[in-house]
């Protein structure tokens, strides 16, 4: 999914998750699942790119700020 940029916000979040889970759960270390995590809030927060699917299915989302009338 996160190669063509399909739902790219969800699998992120799918991403952290099953790493938190990882990481917690064995008695191993912990620090890559919880780097691989990180990546997948990262990636969940960021959304996708310019050239996915998501991007052209549903455009992106411009954010202009303008200065205050006064």
């Amino acid at each position: 999914m996160v190669l063509f940029g399909l739902c790219s916000s969800v699998a992120g979040v799918i991403l952290a998750v099953s790493e938190f889970l990882i990481a917690f759960s064995q008695g191993n270390d912990p620090w890559a699942s919880v780097l691989l995590g990180s990546f997948g809030i990262a990636l969940a927060l960021l959304g996708p790119g310019s050239w996915s699917v998501d991007a052209r299915r549903s455009g992106w989302k411009r954010i202009e700020i303008r200065p205050p009338d006064h």
